[in-house]
């Protein structure tokens, strides 16, 4: 599996790209089917604006990508919110992954045999 981080008015350190690949590494470990991650990292330099370190992730599968974005005032925070965004999405896509193939009352047909017929109650 690979992390790929990017940067967009800001220029990524060895110190953010470790925080993003330690706390996004975790994500993996709940699901196998993760092949890759590519991360962007970027900052709003309008000093109106609120929530101006934005960190966003496309989380790639065998059978899906999924994709996620949070914004916060510092970049550590907003990667913290992402990596539990992306893990509660990820368990979600791997439940729904892992439950679609079994059979339930809505899916499945009763043979026109066992089909009773309804008794009406005459008073």
């Amino acid at each position: 599996m690979y992390i790929h981080v990017n940067g967009k008015n800001l220029e990524i350190t060895d110190a953010i790209k470790a925080y993003v690949k330690e706390k996004l590494s975790k994500v993996a470990n709940h699901y196998d089917q993760i092949t890759g991650m590519d991360v962007i990292l970027s900052v709003i330099k309008n000093p109106a604006a609120s929530g101006k370190h934005i960190a966003e992730v496309s989380c790639k599968m065998n059978t899906g990508v999924v994709r996620c974005e949070e914004s916060a005032d510092s970049m550590y925070e907003s990667i913290d919110l992402l990596a539990d965004k992306l893990d509660r999405q990820v368990k979600k896509f791997k439940n729904k992954s892992l439950y679609s193939d079994k059979t339930t009352i809505r899916n499945t047909e009763i043979p026109e045999n066992e089909v009773e017929e309804a008794e009406t109650v005459e008073s």
